[in-house]
């Protein structure tokens, strides 16, 4: 039945691949990682027929997964070479974790919702996943343990820069975050030079509020 249904959707991911095309993504490695994700594993059943729309579908417990284009566009500003280490803020859907998995050596992603690990934890299992690990925490904290990271991305909005995440972000590192209030923000895009996070806006989205120590309070 998975085989059936993998193959009913191959169409209409290929699809969604040529209409971000047309929207501008050129990044080739972001569009066949798209390609070979299977996002219909990752909505809710009832709403796997609008899988592959380009458009946020909800995930349970307030959360969404975002529009493939936004994916695509924040993606394309990491320029991931397959060698970084990555640390995700906002496991979520575990969508863009399993993006990041094909474009990155190793993925770390913090979620804040028990019930979003854990259906994460089962939706990487089942799409042989590897290289990829996931914690339950504040996401605002980053994860220590590991840093300094190549690139972060952050998928909620903030009011700022969690000062843990710019800690942890090596020399020369991307820190990708949605910059606002809680209903409109500024997909964000610094790159550490020393001290310094040089800075350049993306393009105006709608992410749920980043909630922690670091973000906005609960």
């Amino acid at each position: 039945m998975a085989g059936k249904l993998e193959a009913e959707l191959r169409g209409p991911r290929r699809r969604l691949v040529e209409a971000l095309q047309e929207k501008g993504i050129r990044d080739l490695a972001v569009l066949r990682a798209i390609d070979q994700v299977p996002r219909h594993l990752f909505v809710p059943a009832e709403q796997r027929h609008r899988a592959y729309e380009d458009s946020p579908l909800p995930i349970g417990s307030g959360q969404t997964i975002s529009q493939p284009y936004v994916h695509a566009r924040a993606l394309e500003q990491l320029m991931l070479t397959g060698r970084e280490r990555v640390l995700e803020i906002g496991t979520g859907s575990a969508y863009q974790t399993a993006l990041l998995s094909l474009l990155a050596d190793q993925v770390f992603s913090v979620e804040r919702y028990a019930a979003l690990l854990d259906r994460a934890r089962t939706l990487l299992a089942q799409a042989q996943v590897r290289n990829v690990s996931v914690s339950l925490g504040d996401g605002t904290l980053g994860w220590r343990e590991y840093a300094p990271y190549d690139a972060i991305v952050v998928s909620a909005g903030a009011p700022h820069v969690p000062p843990a995440l710019e800690a942890q972000l090596a020399e020369g590192g991307r820190l990708l975050i949605p910059l606002g209030d809680r209903d409109e923000q500024m997909l964000t895009l610094f790159v550490r030079r020393g001290e310094q996070l040089e800075r350049r806006d993306i393009v105006a989205v709608r992410f749920v509020p980043l909630i922690g120590a670091g973000g906005w309070p609960t």
